[in-house]
């Protein structure tokens, strides 16, 4: 098992800029917090220095020798010396007010990194799914690695066009969602009261992707390329929020991101999927199946469709994990 440090932690948020960028989101929500090109980050704003944008984010090398890169670590100063220069922790320490394994415990668990836990859905499937109604096809761990920059297929309105607009990645998706394009248009959705109108107001006005795959258009025939990536949608939910943190904290999936569908009662849940060993429809199947015995929730089954429209609504609040950032 993996162990629990100051090392590991850096392995798991790109040398430290991710455990930066979740701390700038916390203080501002919807806003582009960082901006990295190359090593070094745009002056940003700086919650310990009134907001003031002087805050430079970068990434050092530990030392060169004999042309051998040693090891690599985000750092911070402020060109007002607003707050003592420093890394990613020293900056963790001012909003957490904690320090050594306390702070990295609170890191593991705030930025879902699941370092030093016990996480396979295949070995434990039994106890979460009756293998025979799956014909003992269940879910293998999810695939590691950083898939902020997996492609698919994003769409224009309405969802009648179902040829791609172009391809995205879930940053870009992310800072669509959280962002105001698409505030005006949910709210008005959220406003009509019919069921079918808003049925139709949604399909007519709302863009969407293809979380599963880029496409020539959008059929499970004409996928171009897998993802690696899965949409699940929890629909009519009166618990939402205790859903949303049950997610975040599942023991088997690391959520890539997750937001509040259109109508405002539902979730969209995007997880990693390995359909080198396991077709995604069957892949879907387990899923479902392991979130209806582990959760008590019936799942959306058009999940099961590779090139299952996810329509594109306004959440300021949506979670992307920080390895895709």
């Amino acid at each position: 098992m993996e162990a629990r440090n100051k090392e590991s932690i850096l392995l798991k948020t790109h040398y430290g800029i991710d455990i930066y960028a979740h701390i700038l989101r916390l203080y501002y929500p919807g806003q582009t917090v960082l901006s990295l090109s190359g090593r070094t980050c745009p002056p940003t704003k700086n919650p310990f220095n009134s907001d003031k944008s002087t805050l430079n984010i970068f990434i050092e090398k530990e030392a060169v020798l004999d042309n051998a890169l040693d090891n690599e670590f985000a750092r911070h100063s402020d060109s007002e010396n607003a707050i003592p220069a420093g890394d990613a922790f020293d900056f963790a320490e001012l909003h957490y007010k904690k320090k050594d394994n306390e702070l990295i415990k609170t890191l593991n668990h705030d930025l879902h990194l699941h370092i030093g836990e016990k996480r396979d859905f295949y070995a434990n499937r039994n106890k979460v799914i009756q293998t025979h109604e799956l014909n003992e096809i269940a879910p293998t761990p999810s695939p590691s690695g950083r898939l902020g920059g997996a492609s698919f297929s994003f769409f224009k309105a309405p969802v009648k066009n179902i040829i791609p607009h172009k391809s995205a990645t879930l940053l870009q998706i992310y800072n669509a969602i959280t962002g105001n394009f698409y505030k005006e248009r949910t709210d008005k959705l959220r406003s009509i009261t019919d069921t079918k109108q808003a049925r139709q107001f949604k399909a007519n006005n709302f863009d969407y992707c293809t979380f599963s795959g880029t496409f020539t258009s959008r059929n499970d025939k004409n996928l171009v390329q897998h993802s690696g990536l899965m949409a699940v949608d929890f629909d009519h939910l009166s618990n939402l929020e205790e859903v949303r943190q049950a997610l975040l904290a599942d023991e088997y999936f690391d959520t890539q991101l997750l937001f509040v569908s259109p109508s405002g009662d539902g979730l969209k849940w995007i997880i990693p999927i390995d359909t080198s060993k396991t077709p995604h429809s069957e892949y879907f199947a387990a899923v479902a199946n392991y979130i209806l015995k582990a959760y008590g929730i019936e799942v959306d089954k058009s999940g099961r469709d590779v090139s299952r429209a996810c329509f594109l609504p306004h959440d300021l609040n949506a979670f992307i994990h920080p390895n895709n950032l």
